[in-house]
């Protein structure tokens, strides 16, 4: 029986080895996912502050043609 048991115990410790090691490959597949969104996040972002700083330089330039027409017809 003792020879039994010792298998037992380490079938258990084999599948318990699995599981630890199963469980630490996805928390670093996740970390590494984490980081990849948090990098496409910071890009998307900074894609925003581009595209906005483009749509306010635009909305001046016409801004400024207006008020230059604006004066033309004044004069």
């Amino acid at each position: 029986m003792s020879d039994m048991t010792q298998l037992l115990h380490s079938m258990e410790n084999t599948i318990k080895l699995q599981t630890r090691a199963g469980a630490e490959r996805r928390a670093r597949k996740a970390e590494r996912e984490e980081k990849e969104f948090m990098q496409k996040l910071q890009q998307a972002a900074a894609s925003r502050m581009e595209l906005d700083g483009r749509a306010a330089k635009v909305k001046g330039a016409e801004a400024a043609a207006q008020r230059d027409q604006l004066i033309g017809l004044m004069l």
